[in-house]
């Protein structure tokens, strides 16, 4: 039986933890057998996945984590 998990980021990239925190847990269900992911980038959240960002400090480039789940068609915007 197959689990699917479903998440809704509506977050700007920076400033806040949160949609790191909703990539970075995809990202690592994703590695499971039997697991389904779906990233639906609303709102601000759409900037997650804008081209050539420039990391602020401290931060995790979050391009680079869309890219790796969009490689498994994983995310929409």
């Amino acid at each position: 039986m197959d689990k699917k998990f479903l998440f809704v980021i509506n977050y700007a990239p920076y400033g806040s933890e949160r949609p790191y925190n909703a990539m970075r847990h995809a990202m690592n269900l994703v590695k499971h057998e039997g697991v389904q992911i779906k990233v639906f980038l609303v709102a601000d959240a759409v900037y997650c996945a804008r081209t050539g960002q420039k990391t602020p400090n401290g931060y995790y480039n979050l391009e680079r984590m869309v890219k790796s789940l969009a490689k498994s068609g994983k995310v929409a915007t």
